[in-house]
């Protein structure tokens, strides 16, 4: 049954009306005060009219399209209540230099109000490289917390009890391994896996397409994806095993529609692995979760996330059979735009981060980093991560906006640019499918080769100056300098992590870490899911660059494709 919420004749009336406002009241009005531009549009590039009315909406059907909030398609939320019943996550982003700073660092926004922990590591550990590779000296505790061993991650969670506070991790490639060392650190402190609630990132594919963080090729990079999703379904039930991650798409120069796309393409392709694995999908679908970016163009980013919803609550629903409701809900983690922020001004990144954290909570996020103002210089100072925090915090205590679920819901413009977000995305999707899938798609190159573009396109309309960047290419001061006190870290942590390491390859069972780490490779080698062989070693102090080098030795490592 088609329910229409406006009646013919007044549709037919409302058509009427719009051409005649449109011949005289606009026509009059602009030969006093002509628009900016010619065209208005997008962050995507989506068209977008001067005014929207219940003609642009008027092929919605109320329960196929929007439902009830905790109803499918889920358009409008996944719980009933939404924020009455409680506030979005407000996670952090944090982790830097030694184990001790990123303890106190976490345990100052545990003081401040912070309701979950996130989890940044250095790029030597992102990349399964132990702190005395070569390759890493530089870049020691510099990005995020060096992680080598277990004797790190012990002191990172001291006296912070991990029954009573979920952690993401933004960690892929290794996932297996710093996953196993916080299991590892729940059973020191009497807290076993399955009461540890938290997320691992886990997102490989997205590695391919954007933050290039990758280690081991597309086919036994998703296996080992796989791994963790299996392993966390029967042993870690409160764990999240993936972050499906759309966020680095986004700041590597892709528009939020392929953001959108790309993101429900990659957990389309988990989705199947999973199934090949012979897993029902309502055993593990319940577990997936997703994590956007939220920009600059307000209304753009709530019909994201709405429409990101339903599209992945039809998909689940018709495409993979999914019975249970939760098999259909999207659930997302929501970072405000690293990219958008400017080095120029930099006080002005606050207001660009309420309006980017207001879009998300709109849009109906799960949880929340805001990022600080001084990101585009450092990581952040206690100061800055605390406006941050406070930004989140005023939005949730005094704004208003958590009081109704989804609140924007039956906007004409946002209805219409929710449906346009979802048709373009899947004109994306059914591309990808056309090539075989996500994983044939990265080979080829096409998401690469689609995001290159889009960052050209945005990069020269900025030069350009079709694209105001207030403090950038518009409204400069001259004169500016750099008055934030910014957060260094210290030289002193590459002597601190390379001793500590030290210590731990001299006092720890090395035969019994030589056994199993032998183990390890035969698992690999069996194509078995390697997360028990993994944890056993992490325990008995095995590195993070021993682990990954045996996994390395059998999967191989990834060279990629040049694009042009």
């Amino acid at each position: 049954m088609v329910i229409i919420v406006f009646k013919d004749a007044l549709l037919e009336e409302l058509k009427k009306r719009v051409e005649k406002w449109e011949k005289e009241c606009v026509q009059e009005s602009l030969k006093r005060r002509p628009e900016r531009q010619k065209e208005f549009k997008t962050l995507s590039g989506i068209p977008v009219k001067r005014v929207y009315t219940p003609l642009d909406i008027q092929h919605l059907d109320y329960f196929r399209d929007l439902g009830l909030p905790g109803e499918y398609p889920f358009t409008r939320g996944i719980h009933a209540t939404m924020y009455r019943g409680r506030f979005w996550t407000m996670r952090q982003f944090a982790g830097y230099g030694t184990a001790e700073q990123t303890n106190q660092r976490f345990k100052y926004l545990l003081k401040e109000g912070e309701t979950g922990l996130s989890m940044a590591f250095d790029f030597p550990t992102i990349i399964g490289l132990d702190s005395d590779h070569p390759m890493a000296i530089n870049e020691i505790g510099i990005c995020g917390v060096a992680v080598d061993t277990l004797a790190d991650m012990e002191i990172i969670f001291d006296g912070i009890p991990l029954d009573k506070v979920t952690t993401s991790m933004t960690i892929n490639a290794p996932t297996p391994v710093l996953l196993s060392m916080y299991i590892a650190v729940g059973e020191k402190q009497g807290v076993p896996m399955h009461k540890l609630g938290g997320t691992v990132q886990n997102d490989a594919l997205k590695e391919f397409i954007a933050q290039k963080s990758y280690v081991f090729p597309p086919e036994p990079a998703v296996k080992l994806v796989t791994d963790v999703i299996e392993f966390c379904v029967k042993n870690v039930p409160k764990w999240n095993p993936i972050s499906i991650s759309g966020y680095h798409i986004r700041e590597a120069g892709a528009t939020a529609v392929q953001e959108l796309a790309f993101t429900i393409a990659d957990g389309i392709a988990y989705v199947e692995a999973m199934l090949e694995r012979g897993m029902d999908v309502d055993e593990f679908a319940p577990r997936l979760s997703f994590f956007f970016a939220s920009h600059n163009d307000f209304f753009e980013e709530i019909a994201k996330f709405r429409a990101a919803r339903r599209m992945w609550a039809k998909i689940m629903k018709e495409r993979f059979g999914a019975k249970k409701p939760r098999s259909m809900w999207l659930r997302f983690h929501t970072q405000t735009s690293g990219v958008a922020l400017t080095a120029q001004q930099p006080e002005n990144n606050i207001i660009r981060v309420t309006i980017q954290a207001l879009a998300a909570v709109l849009g109906g996020t799960q949880s929340l980093h805001t990022n600080s103002m001084d990101e585009a210089w450092a990581l952040p100072s206690e100061k800055a991560v605390r406006i941050a925090l406070r930004t989140q915090q005023i939005i949730a205590h005094e704004s208003g906006v958590a009081n109704v679920v989804d609140p924007l819901a039956g906007s004409y413009y946002v209805e219409w640019l929710t449906d346009k977000m979802e048709e373009e995305a899947m004109k994306y999707i059914d591309r990808i499918d056309s090539m075989g899938g996500m994983i044939e798609a990265v080979k080829k190159g096409f998401p690469q080769r689609e995001i290159a573009e889009s960052a050209y396109r945005f990069q020269k309309e900025v030069e350009e100056k079709k694209r105001i960047i207030v403090g950038v290419n518009e409204y400069i001061d001259e004169n500016e300098k750099l008055e934030i006190p910014l957060l260094r870290v210290d030289p002193e942590v590459v002597r601190v992590q390379l001793a500590r390491l030290k210590r731990v390859k001299e006092t720890r069972d090395n035969e019994r870490v030589k056994r199993l780490l032998s183990e390890l490779r035969k698992a690999a080698e069996r194509n078995e899911n390697v997360m028990p062989y993994v944890l056993n070693a992490v325990k008995a102090y095995a590195t993070l660059g021993e682990i990954m080098g045996v996994l390395k030795e059998v999967y191989g490592e990834y060279q990629e494709l040049i694009i042009f």
